[in-house]
């Protein structure tokens, strides 16, 4: 193994937070040790009730009247370790290790280079009285791994600037350019039961590759809990009565489901069942011809329920009209997916039967069309609507004064500047709803395997993006 120099600041900082347990929702002791090291180095600060910290350095000398400048990343960090760790995220510090080919690792866990790196960073940068730099507000964020809750919390009062950093890139000689936003749209249906003597069937659909909702949506593959809605309808429309005693399928709400369950009682042929379910499969495997071929339609007889959900089928006519997949694509950056929805969860349980739809977008706008929509739907239909967890999206500007500065500094450095959009969602999309003006940047050094106990970060890498950073903001006068 190799030394980790802590000769160099950003190294030594990364060295310190990995001293502290910081996953999500447990980022206390890091975030009072920013706030230890702001009132060290007599730097105002604020703390709020989420543990969010945004540390104020005043320009240097010559850079008094230059605009202010944001620095952000995220606090907290995947904890994820191998089979067999003992490792406590809560109470133990990272074991953190050099392999030969000057990659820094933790062993058998999540190194939380994402976002420690940015962390890292913005500490070098507060503790550096050499470097020009115009008026900083660095702001430390929480629980960004678990839905950006922590940003979600910051006022517009809060944001001092007009151009920012965001420190949770990689890549290092790349940037982002646009983020989704998005929400969680929840569908309920209160469970009231009632007598039922007819025969009980499962319907069970599989075969399906799935994917995340974000990266492969698309793809236009094959949505199980949609599919065996529409199974179920087509039936309907061929003859077949229909009684609904449960509906369930998917694991998360940002995965395309792979398979989906729907018991039911109906007094039709199981013959006649069979033929109808096996034309639908029929179809549904033309149309995923290249993306679920692999789709299957299976029919069981089950045990008699003895009951049936009182409406049960108003959560099947939700599920088979409800929009959902890829909606619109971007007409400026090539293959980008602008709008998508993804109903990634049902489940029934004692009380209700519940659906869990994601939808994202670069623009608010078109997020509010599609929740619009599911809830004029669901009121329809008799449904109850929850909406959760809104977050703005990031939607690509054509001009960027922050880009153009960073890819002088990338072609300093001997490289081009590399620009890439995406479907998920960040902290830039809420930065950018507190304050509309925001020049938006992001950046950030080499690493692999996030969110696995294999992350690691490239040495070589963190220091040469940690000189670019540092040019960078000398820029900024």
């Amino acid at each position: 193994m190799t030394e980790f120099d802590l000769s160099r600041p950003q190294n030594y900082w990364f060295n310190e937070i990995a001293k502290i347990p910081h996953p999500s929702r447990h980022e206390k002791k890091l975030s009072d040790f920013i706030v230890e090291f702001a009132k060290e180095r007599g730097l105002n600060y604020k703390q709020d009730e989420v543990f969010n910290v945004i540390v104020e350095k005043p320009a240097s000398k010559g850079y008094e009247n230059a605009a202010p400048l944001i620095l952000q990343a995220h606090i907290d960090m995947v904890p994820a370790k191998v089979e067999g760790s003992t490792h406590d995220f809560e109470n133990d510090p990272l074991q953190l290790y050099v392999d030969e080919e000057g990659w820094l690792h933790a062993k058998d866990t999540t190194l939380g280079g994402d976002d420690g790196h940015g962390v890292a960073y913005m500490l070098s940068i507060l503790d550096d009285d050499e470097l020009p730099h115009p008026a900083l507000q660095c702001f430390f964020t929480t629980m960004e791994e678990i839905g950006l809750l922590g940003s979600m919390e910051l006022k517009s009062e809060d944001v001092h600037a007009d151009r920012m950093i965001n420190l949770d890139g990689g890549g290092e000689t790349s940037t982002g350019i646009s983020a989704a936003g998005g929400c969680n749209v929840f569908i309920h249906k209160d469970i009231v039961w009632q007598d039922s003597d007819k025969e009980t069937y499962s319907l069970d659909i599989s075969g399906l590759s799935g994917g995340h909702s974000g990266g492969q949506i698309h793809l236009e593959k094959g949505n199980a809990i949609v599919i065996a809605a529409r199974v179920i309808e087509e039936a309907i429309a061929k003859g077949m009565d229909f009684e609904l005693v449960s509906f369930t399928g998917g694991e998360k709400d940002n995965a395309i489901p792979r398979l989906a369950n729907i018991v039911f009682n109906s007094a039709c042929d199981f013959e006649m069942i069979k033929t109808f379910f096996a034309e639908s499969e029929k179809n549904i495997k033309t149309e995923l011809e290249f993306s679920d071929p692999q789709v299957c339609v299976t029919v069981t007889k089950a045990d008699k329920a003895g009951k049936a959900i009182a409406g049960g089928r108003d959560i099947v006519d939700y599920a088979y009209l409800m929009p959902n997949g890829f909606q619109h694509r971007s007409m400026v950056i090539e293959g980008l997916t602008l709008t998508s929805l993804n109903l990634g969860v049902a489940i029934t349980n004692d009380k209700e039967i519940y659906f869990d739809t994601l939808i994202r977008s670069a623009m608010d706008h078109a997020t509010d069309d599609l929740k619009d929509r599911m809830h004029l739907l669901a009121d329809k239909l008799g449904l109850r609507y929850e909406l959760t967890g809104r977050y703005s999206g990031w939607n690509y500007e054509p001009k960027s004064e922050m880009r153009e500065k960073l890819r002088k500094v990338v072609r300093d450095f001997g490289n081009e500047l590399q620009e890439f959009a995406g479907h998920g969602g960040n902290e830039c999309g809420v930065f950018k709803a507190l304050n509309p003006k925001l020049d938006i940047i992001t950046f950030g050094p080499k690493g692999s395997g996030i969110h696995t106990p294999d992350e690691k970060l490239d040495l070589d890498s963190f220091e040469r993006s940690y000189q670019m950073l540092k040019q960078l903001v000398a820029m900024c006068d």
